[in-house]
């Protein structure tokens, strides 16, 4: 099965200019827990609700700090060719839940552990990526 069978395809996107108040405030309006941040020259990163909590609010940044600031860079990305089994391996190895598609640096999709757990036919695939993506790490004390 190929990732476009199961991408959400209809992804917004932010600026990295966008505040930490506005991209929250995305979230919530769209239900989502992370947002694609793509600057002149393609993804720049991405920003989770985690990062939004941890890396903005308990880090205690003003609502008003651009998410530029706080967001993942070292995304990992899929693209719209590979099989389900290789972005199943690519969020498995770099411990992620969600992996942008792109398409010419331009972001064209989304693929969740979810998607691959309910529209994929083995389960398997998602199985293994939810054991290594959960995998508790050390608290940092």
């Amino acid at each position: 099965m190929k990732v476009t069978e199961i991408m959400t395809t209809d992804v917004e996107t932010v600026s990295p200019e966008a505040t930490i108040e506005q991209v929250a405030s995305m979230m919530k309006d769209l239900d989502v827990g992370a947002i694609p941040v793509v600057g002149n020259d393609g993804l720049r990163g991405i920003v989770t609700d985690r990062d939004l909590v941890i890396r903005g609010i308990a880090s205690q940044f003003p609502l008003d700090t651009p998410v530029g600031r706080i967001i993942s860079t070292s995304t990992a990305t899929g693209s719209k060719d590979m099989d389900v089994e290789e972005a199943a391996e690519i969020m498995r190895s770099a411990q992620i839940r969600r992996l942008p598609i792109l398409e010419d640096d331009r972001v064209v999709g989304m693929v969740s552990l979810g998607d691959i757990a309910v529209k994929q036919d083995d389960p398997e695939d998602s199985e293994v990526a939810l054991e290594e993506i959960s995998r508790p790490a050390e608290p940092d004390r």
